[in-house]
């Protein structure tokens, strides 16, 4: 094939294998934890006695903005929110901690339910985690339904409403006034111990099915619903986990500070944690991490030279806010310079995407193929579908079964692919019904019909372009209810099927077009569907390409009974694969059959070249059955 990568061969040995990821995961996760490590002694080295303050507060800040990026990072939703999770985190530790006489005098009138408890701080916390779970909860619940600038706005009204509710609690927060009393505990052991457990957490998250799939529904929403993945439930169980995460962090940034105010939550320490996940990337949990320790080294030696410093024997003046200019010009820089992060999108560290998977070794063990799908009929009973007024489906009905290619056809704007669409509940039917063996699609979820055994592909490529390729055949294994074990194995079968598997560990929006239309076909069959609606398949390949996805198809087909409803204006690809054929025109079906009648219906021929058709034209046609590679448009 003329898209094939090469690849570096000394990585030929390695192999698509839950311990090899395993392993690779851990070396990434530790090369994060080692980053702190050193940041936490460069700071000690430059910074002397104040140094270990400050490495204190940049571990606290490690653990907040790599619990900001569990739910930022994998979703791609900028998140202001997480302040609100803070404060209620550093408030509720403070209270449930707090001496009681010092209570009695400093909140005079607290509520009962919250009076006199004096916990030990490691005995409130998971008080603390639970109740930041609950609150996440509740508003996950709203936040989860919104994308893009929707979400942002939202998250950034949650803080502005959970701000001014602890300012008007004054029996529980002292309002705007300095909580203080609160034990202060968190140590530059305590704090680099959070930083460390919650990377773990972060990173066993982002290669977890869950995390897989929310990337997955990052890059293309439609996409992932068609595997069978329910957005606002990746989406909600994101928020949940890192607003437990960011509730802990707040009650140890509280009990850094000892003393302090809803103020100390807000919109600067906010925008400091959005900055620094910015800065190193927010795609990455190595990303979360760097931004913090270079921003952290970066504030912190200019902090040194406000208040003036001689340099050459040349003294320079105080000069007052130089950090926040310095910090402002810093991203600005790196939105321009490198828009994705100082990181990027991959984790630091060897084995991480393309390093680690670019190959399978020979000898990886494969799912066996899956057994022959047993008999069904996918059938299509009198669709409608209107756009503004204007009929794109009228009274459509035609039968694909499994263990066939059924073609679709029809010149452009028939109304082809808006059926697709109609039986993968895309677009709502105005009339009608979809059945698959014996079920309604029209009436179950959307994420529902692929786990009826209903897989499609998109007319528009619809890969999630930041996963490797194998990472997106990957998911839909795990969509279709595999384990860890079974879903390694059928992307291994499924990417060799289709000559990826020296793309494996390729991004999918940096694969060549042919790969990428393979790809898009291989994640299908990973959720061993019985009918795969295929929505033009072979679109701008070349002829040497659209022969070799022919005998791919053709083979799987025989293999495995997978059905095949096919759409394509390549007739020539339409005739070899489909034993029937649907033509359509004008969102209404004009003819059925074999290959052999469609190709010399009248009807067909005026859809295709009109009714200037002369008789002896028409005959030529009909002389066509002899030559069953050649199509309607060549007549």
């Amino acid at each position: 094939m003329g898209d094939q990568v090469t690849r570096k061969p000394e990585l030929a040995e390695l192999q698509f294998h839950p311990a090899r990821r395993k392993a690779a995961n851990a070396v990434q996760t530790l090369v994060c934890l080692g980053l702190v490590v050193l940041a936490v002694l460069l700071l000690s080295l430059l910074f002397g006695r104040s140094g270990e303050r400050i490495a204190v507060q940049m571990c606290v800040n490690v653990a907040a903005v790599v619990a900001l990026g569990v739910f930022c990072g994998n979703s791609g939703i900028v998140s202001f929110g997480h302040g609100a999770f803070m404060l209620i985190g550093a408030y509720l530790s403070g209270i449930l901690t707090m001496p009681a006489g010092l209570q009695r005098t400093a909140l005079p009138m607290l509520p009962d339910f919250l009076a006199g408890h004096e916990l030990g701080v490691w005995v409130a916390m998971p008080i603390v985690a639970l109740a930041g779970l609950v609150f996440a909860a509740a508003t996950g619940s709203a936040i989860a339904r919104l994308v893009g600038a929707s979400a942002t706005i939202a998250t950034l009204g949650l803080l502005i409403i959970t701000h001014g509710v602890a300012i008007g609690a004054r029996e529980i927060t002292r309002g705007s006034q300095t909580f203080f009393g609160v034990p202060r505990i968190t140590d530059l052991g305590v704090a680099l111990g959070a930083a460390v457990f919650l990377i773990i957490v972060a990173r066993l998250y982002r290669e977890s099915r869950w995390g897989l799939s929310i990337r997955a529904v990052r890059d293309d929403p439609s996409a992932a619903i068609a595997l069978g993945i329910n957005p606002r439930r990746s989406r909600f169980i994101a928020w949940c986990l890192s607003g437990t995460m960011l509730t802990l962090v707040g009650a140890l940034y509280g009990h850094m500070l000892g003393a302090f105010s809803p103020a100390s939550f807000y919109l600067p320490l906010v925008f400091a944690h959005v900055a620094m996940m910015i800065v190193g990337g927010m795609y990455s949990v190595s990303g979360a991490v760097t931004g913090v320790v270079v921003i952290t080294v970066l504030q912190d030696t200019i902090r040194q030279a406000e208040g003036g410093f001689d340099l050459f024997g040349v003294t320079f003046p105080a000069v007052f806010g130089l950090t926040t200019v310095a910090l402002g010009v810093a991203i600005l820089l790196i939105i321009w310079l490198r828009p994705q992060g100082l990181v990027g999108r991959e984790e630091l560290g060897p084995g991480s995407s393309s390093r680690m998977f670019n190959t399978i070794r020979s000898g990886t063990k494969r799912a066996a193929a899956p057994s022959i799908v047993g008999d069904g009929v996918l059938s299509a009973e009198h669709l409608f579908k209107s756009f503004a007024g204007v009929a794109a489906v009228s009274d459509v009905s035609f039968k694909a079964p499994t263990g066939a290619v059924t073609g679709l056809i029809g010149p452009n704007g028939a109304g082809k692919s808006t059926v697709v669409n109609l039986l993968t509940r895309a677009y709502e039917a105005d009339k009608g019904a979809a059945r698959f063996e014996n079920a309604d699609l029209l009436k179950i979820s959307r994420e529902g019909i692929a786990r009826q055994g209903v897989a499609r592909t998109f007319q528009n490529l619809r890969l999630f372009g930041q996963l490797t390729a194998y990472e997106n055949v990957l998911v839909a294994a795990f969509a279709s209810g595999q384990g860890a074990q079974g879903a390694a194995q059928i992307a291994i079968r499924e990417l060799a099927a289709f000559d990826l598997d020296d793309m494996a560990g390729t991004a999918a929006e940096s694969l060549p077009y042919g790969a990428r239309k393979r790809l898009e076909i291989a994640r299908c069959l990973a959720q061993a569907p019985s009918i795969i609606l295929l929505d033009e398949p072979a679109a701008g390949m070349n002829p040497a390409e659209t022969e070799d996805l022919a005998d791919r198809l053709s083979r799987l087909g025989g293999e495995r009974g997978v059905g095949m409803l096919l759409i394509d204006h390549d007739l020539r690809f339409v005739n070899r694969l489909s034993s029937r054929i649907v033509v359509m025109n004008r969102g209404q079906v004009i003819c059925e059959g074999t290959p052999e009648e469609i190709r010399a219906d009248p009807a067909v021929i005026e859809a295709y070249i009109g009714r200037g058709r002369t008789a002896a034209t028409a005959q030529a046609a009909q002389n066509q059955e002899d030559e069953p590679s050649r199509g309607v448009v060549e007549t």
